[in-house]
């Protein structure tokens, strides 16, 4: 605890130090001897800019920044990280990737000139061997504005208005919705709940893509999700982005995945059983047809043991995909 209470000393005076301390004064103040003291200061200078100035002959030490600075101020790693996810949101057309890129904009001008020059060799190594992977999927086009009218009406607790596309092309129709969601990926999804009529019994929220919105605007009726409304427990209740009646979901694993599938997250709220050299993979979902289709991707080494109908669906893609239906 010593050597603990002289670092946390030793950082409380070069930080108060207007003119900063020689080794020598560094010494004395911790009641150590020189060489300590230079052992000390090179150790946190590991975790702290330690500047120095010439003072005749003499080097004084100092740290410029408050200490506050030095635990807020970003790593090359950090800002590395935040570059490729923004890149990799725009490549794929998210509708919030100009809200990253604005952090990170915000982020590198927040860096003095010598911050800069610090993370210079580092970042450019990071940022031109590191990458977010873009999946395939649609090419859609969700603004920024209709990310910030929704983001706005969350805010505000109002429900938002705005034209409706269907999938089908059909006239575009009004809606007005209670805004409890933003779901942000390859397509972005506002989650919406009609509010209540009188005589008429609440439904479940329903997505809306973003990319089929229009005049999208702040209403002036007032609409917010109740404060125990849990988006995160909502979405879990389906394997993708689809809404059905749930199902008790059994998979079975064949030896020859069953590692694979012990580092694979299929779900949430999964369970993993052991039967026998077999693994069975329990949850509770909706969301059939995209449970079939990514089942397809184990090549066989998963099968299903219920419910009957999620058989019943992976028959029918599977015959889909050898064009007998």
């Amino acid at each position: 605890m010593g050597k603990l209470r002289r670092a946390l000393m030793l950082v409380h005076l070069l930080s108060e130090s207007s003119e900063g301390l020689t080794l020598d004064e560094m010494a004395a103040e911790l009641g150590v001897n020189r060489r300590t003291a230079e052992r000390l200061r090179d150790t946190l200078r590991e975790e702290f800019d330690i500047e120095e100035r010439q003072d005749d002959r003499t080097k004084r030490f100092f740290i410029r920044e408050s200490l506050r600075r030095v635990y807020t101020r970003p790593n090359a790693e950090e800002v590395a990280a935040l570059q490729a996810e923004a890149q990799a949101r725009r490549a794929e057309g998210s509708g919030h990737a100009g809200q990253l890129e604005s952090l990170l904009a915000k982020v590198k001008s927040a860096l003095d000139d010598r911050e800069r020059a610090r993370l210079a060799p580092d970042l450019d190594a990071l940022v031109r061997l590191q990458r977010s992977r873009i999946t395939a999927g649609p090419l859609l086009d969700a603004t920024p504005e209709a990310i910030g009218v929704v983001q706005g009406a969350i805010l505000a607790g109002a429900c938002v208005e705005f034209e409706y596309t269907a999938v089908d092309g059909s006239e575009a129709k009004w809606r007005r919705v209670i805004p409890y969601g933003l779901i942000h990926g390859p397509t972005t999804y506002l989650l919406g709940k009609i509010p209540p009529r009188e005589g008429r019994t609440d439904k479940e929220p329903v997505f809306f893509r973003l990319d089929r919105i229009t005049d999208p605007r702040t209403s002036n009726q007032a609409g917010c999700a109740p404060d125990d409304w849990d988006l995160d427990a909502w979405l879990a209740r389906s394997f993708g982005i689809w809404r059905e009646d749930d199902h008790d979901i059994v998979l079975r694993v064949g030896p020859s995945a069953i590692e694979r599938a012990r580092h694979w997250r299929f779900h949430p709220g999964q369970v993993l059983e052991e039967d026998g050299d077999e693994l069975l993979v329990k949850f509770r979902s909706g969301g059939l047809r995209e449970i079939a289709e990514h089942l397809f991707t184990w090549g066989g080494d998963i099968s299903i043991v219920a419910p009957e109908a999620l058989r019943g669906v992976m028959r029918e893609r599977v015959l889909l995909a050898l064009g007998s239906v």
